[in-house]
């Protein structure tokens, strides 16, 4: 697997390029936002770090940059760690997110409990709801024949519903099902629901598939 690690400071790219070659990885380093686009421009990349501090682009840019024709996982690496900035991140489509400094061996799990999902080969059934289809070996959903850009995180808050028709689950559940540890912020599924319902919905405010139960969590509808 390729992977791109997108940081100015040289020695955590260094480090975290050792380490992860070590576990068999091929690593890209790139150490400003321009370098990391010219990368992705020529390289088969399956995985991105993310810094949120560059000197030449907002990593929050970078972000919303390559998630304009790319689904690849982004992982974010800041030395900030407020709400804000954990939110809006995933807001712009990032998969994950990690504050300096961090565990290397946790980044290596997170790394490995994101891209286990994607490239299982699990034999599961295409869902179809209507205009709505749902393809999870492909990891990619359609809306009246026109794939729908979702990032992985949000096409599997969508899969765990789908496949689950008419069951509600809490925020700490679905939680618990993507992202496989306990809740660190509940929020991020709002996020990650509001940007579904944007991207599937007719109108957000009428949802037709992504449904509400106050006060417990999430549903699929299933009418």
């Amino acid at each position: 697997m390729n992977i791109l690690v997108v940081d100015d400071e040289k020695l955590i790219v260094k480090g975290i390029k050792s380490v992860l070659e070590q576990q068999g990885y091929k690593v890209y380093a790139a150490y400003t936002g321009n370098e990391a686009l010219s990368i992705l421009a020529t390289e088969n990349i399956d995985f991105i770090i993310l810094d949120l501090m560059l000197p030449d682009m907002d990593g929050m840019m970078l972000c919303r940059k390559i998630r304009e024709n790319r689904d690849t996982p982004i992982l974010m690496l800041t030395a900030k760690d407020g709400d804000y900035d954990k939110i809006l991140g995933f807001e712009l489509g990032a998969d994950d997110y990690m504050t300096k400094p961090f565990n290397i061996l946790e980044l290596i799990a997170r790394i490995k409990a994101i891209t286990r999902r994607s490239e299982s080969k699990a034999n599961n059934p295409i869902l179809s709801f209507g205009d709505l289809v749902i393809n999870y070996e492909e990891r990619k959903a359609y809306k009246n024949n026109k794939e729908i850009k979702l990032t992985l995180k949000e096409f599997e808050v969508l899969y765990l519903l789908a496949k689950n028709q008419g069951k509600v689950f809490t925020r700490e559940e679905i939680f618990n099902h993507i992202w496989e540890e306990e809740p660190v912020d509940v929020r991020t599924i709002d996020v990650h629901i509001k940007n579904l319902r944007d991207k599937i919905e007719e109108d957000t405010k009428k949802p037709k598939y992504i449904m509400t139960k106050w006060g417990v969590g999430y549903y699929f509808n299933k009418s």
